[in-house]
């Protein structure tokens, strides 16, 4: 029995692809190249449209305190 990480026939003695390998995932290379692309153009459209609604908010109604309140001075125990 072969010793190494890979025994499998798809890797040689050097742990690269081999032939078979290539052959094996050339059919599925253009699809997955493809779902790859549309879930970053999706994943880059959510993240566009958020930074863009929520850069419309006005926060016009919050209201804002004048200045900061003062910490509560502790109590001393006796």
């Amino acid at each position: 029995m072969p010793a190494g990480i890979f025994n499998s026939t798809y890797y040689g003695k050097d742990y690269r692809a081999g032939a078979a390998l290539l052959r094996a995932r050339r059919p599925y290379l253009f699809k997955n190249a493809a779902t790859g692309l549309g879930l970053c153009i999706f994943t880059v459209g959510v993240y566009a449209y958020t930074i863009r609604a929520v850069g419309q908010d006005e926060f016009s109604d919050v209201r804002v305190p004048d200045a900061p309140a003062a910490p509560a001075a502790p109590e001393s125990k006796q």
